[in-house]
């Protein structure tokens, strides 16, 4: 959920479907009085006609790789995954919502622009939390709603990074509706598969650092949640760097991509099988070990399994274009130089390179990718997020690793570290819709 652009885009273009029997959403308490996460608009009665919740969520990069159903409905996955949660200061998603007697309809805003409120996943989530939100009050799924919960429901949502570029945008966005909805409705407890039923992934941006998405056998999907292997703070050292290849949006999605793969690929059912489950025990290991060695070499071997069951598809699928595959071989060389992995390269469905590495190398794998990608001049900066020093590189290390350079062929880096999962922003300040409900102006 959400766009490129960091900004809070005003925004109103023509009205969004309301939901299918005029479902509408509302918090859990009664009025008078607000939970202390929430705030009512200014001026407003002691009925808080408006209330008002705003949090972030993280990016969440998987190293072992999620990829097919076994329910489309519920997104039930055939493997289980394993993935980094990102630090919220480089890359989030800021989603508020707001109820109000006052709304007419449900309406839904990303990155400024209306969009469509009935998109069935956006739905799905939604009606979970309703649910849950009856069940903590008390009332039954047949017992009528009280005044609080037939009230409409606005949404807005921005990413501070590319949508759909391979950035696991949809995971941010879901896991960043399903935190803000269950804070303002007052609902606790395991909610990474209300999460799931958004987007897959989503599941894991419910949590921070180092996360397991469990595949579950349940027909319901109860057991298919997400649970933290270790905390952000485990590995400090640990650093990623995003190098940008493109931010368009790819052209097979991934929710059509994986039902082909699931449809038409051998591959990828023996790699659920049988390769995956072995991996997730080992990866689990060199993380809580800290064994970087292990933990790399790992990554980039899965990375690669994902993206050869995607050739394995018919017809078949390229997330990876001529860059990725110049980065994948600089990685090697680079690491072939030291004599050990220094650093590993995973892809998701896109062609951006995120390269795992340690404090202790940043800033000599900045130099390479800029010597063997040179910036263009073009005012811009290359490198973004956490800091990165100087590095001077040996003549030996120029003529074995940094080949026939491309100019401008990346368009920038993005340092960041492991991080925590959701969390509430209590400055009304950063609120993303105003006191009547609609986007506020970009300042």
């Amino acid at each position: 959920m959400g766009g490129a652009g960091a900004s809070r885009g005003a925004g109103t273009c023509g009205r969004a479907a309301a939901w299918p029997g005029s479902q509408s959403w509302a918090p859990r308490w009664g009025a008078p009085g607000l939970p202390p996460w929430a705030s009512a608009a200014p001026g407003m009665a002691e009925e808080a006609p408006l209330t008002v919740v705003t949090c972030t969520a993280p990016v969440n990069i998987a190293v072992v790789k999620y990829w097919g159903k076994r329910d489309e409905e519920l997104i039930l996955p055939i493997n289980s995954s394993l993935s980094v949660t990102l630090h919220q200061d480089q890359l989030k998603t800021t989603t508020t919502a707001v109820i109000s007697r006052d709304f007419k309809e449900d309406r839904l805003w990303l990155n400024g622009e209306e969009a469509n409120v009935g998109h069935p996943r956006l739905q799905s989530c939604l009606r979970e939390m309703r649910r849950l939100a009856r069940k903590r009050r008390g009332g039954s799924a047949g017992a009528a709603a009280p005044l609080s919960l037939s009230y409409k429901v606005h949404v807005a949502s921005v990413n501070n990074f590319p949508t759909a570029a391979g950035l696991a945008s949809s995971a941010a966005g879901y896991a960043c509706l399903v935190h803000t909805l269950a804070r303002l409705y007052g609902v606790e407890g395991e909610l990474s598969d209300v999460a799931r039923q958004g987007s897959g992934s989503a599941c894991r941006s419910m949590l921070g650092g180092f996360v397991q998405w469990l595949m579950g056998e349940r027909p319901d999907g109860k057991d298919s949640v997400a649970q933290q292997v270790a905390p952000e703070t485990h590995w400090p050292e640990l650093r990623v760097l995003i190098l940008v290849v493109s931010a368009e949006k790819k052209p097979v999605g991934s929710t059509a991509g994986m039902q082909t793969s699931v449809d038409t690929s051998r591959l990828l059912k023996h790699r659920a099988e049988a390769v995956v489950p072995e991996r997730m025990a080992q990866m689990i290991q060199f993380i809580r070990q800290r064994d970087f060695e292990g933990f790399g070499q790992l990554t980039m071997k899965d990375s690669n399994q994902f993206h050869a069951t995607c050739l394995d598809t018919f017809p078949p699928i390229f997330y990876l274009n001529d860059i990725s595959r110049r980065i994948i071989a600089l990685a090697h060389r680079f690491n072939a130089h030291h004599g050990k992995t220094k650093v590993a390269y995973t892809f998701d469905a896109g062609p951006n390179a995120v390269v795992f590495t340690l404090a202790d190398t940043v800033d000599e794998f900045v130099e390479v990718v800029k010597c063997s990608f040179p910036p263009e001049s073009n005012g811009g900066q290359f490198l973004r997020g956490l800091p990165a020093g100087p590095a001077l590189l040996s003549e030996e290390l120029l003529s074995t690793v940094v080949l026939e350079p491309v100019p401008g062929a990346i368009r920038y880096i993005l340092l960041t570290e492991p991080g925590p999962g959701p969390q509430p922003l209590d400055d009304p300040n950063l609120h993303l819709l105003g006191a009547d409900g609609l986007p506020r102006l970009s300042a």
